[in-house]
C-alpha cells in the first residue's frame, strides 16, 4: 500500500512544491472531502510548512518523508509521516487553526495507533503523533519517556515551533534499538484488521477481503474460505445446482466478514442477500453503509434502499416467501449465525399467534424457498460454535435433518462438522456431502494484540482454571482485567481508550440484579435508531456506547464488537468452588432459581461466551461486591466468581489509586 509521495527529506527539499502537489493530485483516487481547489491549497501550505521547518534540523536530511500515507482501516490518509533513525513521527496539520482541539488530537492519535497495531515496521520504535495547529499559542513540549513499539501522548505545536518540537522528539528517542531503515519500513506489510462495520464499508467500496483480512500472516485461511464460497456460487450457476455451504469458526475468526465479502464481491447485480435473525446487526450495518454512502455524495435514502435489499432480517425474508410462491429475487443468501435457526417445534410454537404460521423448521423452510430457483441456488450458513443463546435453536443438527429430507441439495462443509462432540453442532453423514478444510476458520482475527482470548474463554467457561492459567501464561497474559468497582470499570475503560477507539458496557440479559449497582438501563435492541446511535455515534452524545451509561446485552452485541468492553458479571452465572464448575440461574420474582435443563444451562454459558469475546483489545470484567443485607446479592457469591477469574489469569485493573467517583470523559475537554 503506497504513499502518494515518498522520498528522503533531501529529495523533498530539492523538489519543487508544484511538482509534489501535482503528483499528489495525479494519484489521488478518492473523493475530496473538500473542494479540489481547497485540497490543492492545503497541500501547498503543508508542504511550505515542512520546507520551512526541516532545514532547521541538520540531521533531518537523512530522514524519510511520506505525504498522504493511506490508512485503509480508517479510510483516511495521514498528512505526513517522518521516519527518523529512532522514531516515527505522524503529523496532522490544521492550517489556520488557533487551537488543537480534542478531536484533532484524537485523529492524530488514531493514525499512530493504527500504525502501531497493523504496520509491521512499527514494532520496535516509538510512534509520536503531532498536531500542528499553525496559529495556536506556543506551549512547551512535554515529552514522556519514548519507548519502542509504543504510541506517545499527542504533542501539539504551531508553525513557528514545529522545528523545535521535531528536534526535541529526535533527541528524546532511545538509542538502544537498531536504526529504523526507511526502505524496510516501506516494504513492511500493513494489514489492517477492521471491525465488522469498517469491513462492511471497505468491502462495499470494492476492497478485496485479502487486503483487509488480518494483521497476522497465519490468518490466510480467511481468503481461502472466501474463495471456497465463491467457487461454490460459480458451481451452482454453472451446473444449475442447489448447494449449501457451511462455514464454521471460533468467535472472532471472520465468519461475518466472509459472508459480507460474498454479498459485495459481485457488484450491483450479484443477487446476494445477507440474512440475519439479529436485528442489531441489521440496523447497525444498514445505517453505517448508508451514512458512508452519503458521505461519498450518494443520496442517503437511495443508499438505505439498497442496504435494505442486501442486508435483510431473516424473519421478514422467510415470512414474505412463505406468503408468496415466487422464487426470491436473490439466488444466493448468506445466513448469519445459522445454528440459531429455529427447530420445527420452536417454529410452530413461536408462530402460533402470528399472521404467518410456520409448519417446519427454519432450515427446512429456507431450503424449500431457495429451491424455487431453477437455474441454481446457494445458501451460505455461517455457524458459530457455542453461540446458541436462546431456547429452540436447532444448531447444525437442524440443518442436517432438513437436508436429509431434501436430497436435491448438495452439501459442502468443514470436516469437523461431521465429528463434533456436541450433537447440536454435528451434521449427519449425508449422501454427497463434501468436505473442505478451508471452510473452518480457526484463527481469531478480531483480537488485535493477543489472540489467546477465545481459548482462554473456553477454558474459563469449562471451569478449568489450570488450563486457563497456562493459556494466559503462554501468551504473556490474557486480555482480561478485573475490578470490583463500577467507578473503576468506567475509569479503566477511559484509561485504555485512546484516539477513536470505542468502549462500551455489556451485561447478560439475565443479570437482573445489576440494577442494584446502577446498571438498570439496557440498550433496546429492537429499536433501530437507538442501536445505531449506540454503535456508531460518539461521546459527548450520551446515547453512544462510549458514554458508558447503557449496557448492551448478548442480543444487542452478538455479531458486532467493541475495541474495549466492560463486562458486568451478575449472579446469573456463578462459580461452584466445590464442584469446580458453573451454576446457571435465572432471576424470577424476587429470587434466583437454578436452571436444570441442559439446553438452558448451555445457553446461559454461551451468553457469557458471546459477551467475553466482543472486545478487539481488552475486556474489563466487573464483578460487584454484593450486599450482605440483600439476599439476592450475597457477597460470597460474587467473591467466588472474582476469585475464580483471578485464578484463571485475569489481572486487576492497573489504576494508580482507587476511584470512588466516575472520572470525566477525556473528550469533555478541548486540550491544547
Amino acid at each position: 500500500m503506497d504513499a502518494f509521495w515518498s522520498g528522503s527529506v533531501a529529495t523533498f527539499l530539492d523538489t519543487s512544491p508544484a511538482a509534489i502537489v501535482g503528483q499528489l493530485a495525479e494519484t489521488q483516487i478518492r473523493h475530496f472531502r473538500i473542494s479540489e481547489a481547497q485540497q490543492l491549497r492545503a497541500w501547498g501550505e503543508e508542504i511550505a510548512l515542512l520546507r520551512d521547518a526541516l532545514p532547521a534540523i541538520p540531521a533531518s536530511a537523512t530522514w524519510h518523508l511520506l505525504l498522504e500515507y493511506p490508512l485503509m482501516r480508517l479510510g483516511r490518509r495521514a498528512d505526513a509521516i517522518l521516519l527518523t533513525p529512532h522514531a516515527i513521527i505522524v503529523l496532522e496539520f490544521k492550517v489556520g487553526a488557533g487551537l488543537a482541539t480534542s478531536a484533532d488530537q484524537a485523529q492524530a492519535e488514531d493514525y499512530a495507533l493504527d500504525l502501531q497495531d497493523f504496520h509491521a515496521g512499527c514494532r520496535h520504535h516509538p510512534i509520536v503523533p503531532v498536531v500542528v495547529a499553525t496559529e495556536a499559542t506556543p506551549r512547551p513540549a512535554s515529552l514522556p519517556l519514548l519507548l519502542g513499539g509504543t504510541v506517545a501522548p499527542v504533542q501539539t505545536t504551531n508553525s513557528a515551533s514545529l522545528a523545535k518540537l521535531l528536534t526535541q522528539i529526535a533527541s528524546a528517542c532511545p538509542r538502544q534499538v537498531p536504526k529504523l531503515d526507511a526502505a524496510a519500513w516501506r516494504a513492511a506489510p500493513y494489514r489492517p484488521v477492521p471491525t465488522i462495520i469498517e469491513a462492511a464499508r471497505m468491502l462495499y467500496a470494492r476492497n478485496a477481503v485479502a487486503e483487509i483480512a488480518s494483521a497476522r500472516a497465519d490468518a490466510t485461511n480467511l481468503s481461502l474460505t472466501s474463495d471456497a464460497i465463491l467457487r461454490a456460487v460459480a458451481e451452482a450457476r454453472r451446473e444449475r445446482a442447489r448447494i449449501v455451504v457451511f462455514v464454521t469458526g471460533i468467535p472472532g475468526a471472520g465468519k461475518t466478514l466472509c459472508g459480507l465479502n460474498t454479498c459485495f464481491s459481485g457488484g450491483e447485480d450479484s443477487h446476494v442477500a445477507f440474512l440475519t435473525g439479529n436485528p442489531t446487526l441489521v440496523h447497525v450495518l444498514r445505517e453505517a453503509l448508508a451514512r458512508d454512502a452519503a458521505d461519498q455524495g450518494m443520496n442517503k435514502r437511495a443508499a438505505q434502499q439498497r442496504m435494505e435489499s442486501t442486508i435483510q432480517a431473516l424473519p421478514y425474508f422467510r415470512d414474505h416467501y412463505i406468503k408468496h410462491a415466487e422464487p426470491p429475487a436473490e439466488s444466493v443468501i448468506v445466513i448469519d449465525e445459522a445454528q440459531r435457526c429455529w427447530s420445527r417445534e420452536q417454529a410452530v410454537r413461536k408462530s402460533r399467534d402470528r399472521a404467518v404460521r410456520l409448519d417446519d423448521s427454519e432450515p427446512g423452510l429456507l431450503l424449500d424457498i431457495m429451491a424455487r430457483h431453477t437455474n441454481g441456488a446457494v445458501i451460505v450458513c455461517l455457524v458459530g460454535g457455542g453461540q446458541e443463546i436462546h431456547d429452540g435453536e436447532g444448531g447444525l443438527a437442524g440443518w442436517g435433518e432438513a437436508l436429509a429430507q431434501r436430497p436435491g441439495w448438495r452439501g459442502l462443509a468443514a470436516p469437523d462438522t461431521l465429528t463434533a462432540a456436541d450433537p447440536r453442532q454435528r451434521l449427519p453423514a449425508l449422501h454427497g456431502m463434501r468436505v473442505d478444510p478451508s471452510l473452518h476458520l480457526a484463527v481469531p482475527v478480531r483480537a488485535i494484540r493477543n489472540a489467546c482470548g477465545p481459548a482462554w474463554v473456553d477454558a474459563v467457561l469449562a471451569g478449568d482454571a489450570e488450563r486457563a492459567r497456562a493459556i494466559a501464561r503462554a501468551a504473556g497474559g490474557a486480555p482480561f482485567l478485573l475490578t470490583r468497582s463500577l467507578a473503576e470499570l468506567r475509569s479503566g475503560l477511559r484509561m485504555l481508550c485512546r484516539g477513536h477507539r470505542r468502549a462500551g458496557l455489556l451485561a447478560s440479559s439475565g443479570g437482573k440484579r445489576l440494577r442494584a449497582v446502577g446498571l438498570g438501563v439496557e440498550l433496546p435492541h429492537m429499536e433501530p435508531v437507538a442501536v445505531a446511535q449506540w454503535f456508531l455515534d460518539r461521546w459527548p452524545d450520551v446515547r453512544a456506547s462510549d458514554a458508558l451509561e447503557m449496557v448492551a446485552t448478548e442480543f444487542s452485541c452478538q455479531g458486532l464488537e467493541l475495541d474495549y468492553a466492560g463486562l458486568c458479571w451478575d449472579a446469573d452465572l456463578i462459580h461452584d468452588p466445590v464442584a469446580g464448575g458453573w451454576i446457571a440461574r435465572a432471576f424470577r420474582g424476587s429470587r434466583w432459581t437454578r436452571l436444570r435443563s441442559g439446553e438452558a444451562v448451555a445457553n446461559q454459558i454461551n451468553t457469557y461466551r458471546v459477551l467475553m469475546t466482543r472486545a478487539r483489545y481488552e475486556t474489563i470484567l466487573f464483578v460487584p461486591c454484593g450486599n450482605p443485607e440483600d439476599q439476592t446479592r450475597p457477597p460470597a457469591i460474587y467473591d467466588q466468581i472474582a476469585e475464580f477469574l483471578l485464578a484463571c489469569g485475569a489481572e486487576w485493573v492497573p489504576l494508580e489509586q482507587p476511584v470512588t467517583e466516575p472520572a470525566p470523559h477525556p473528550a469533555e475537554f478541548a486540550l491544547i
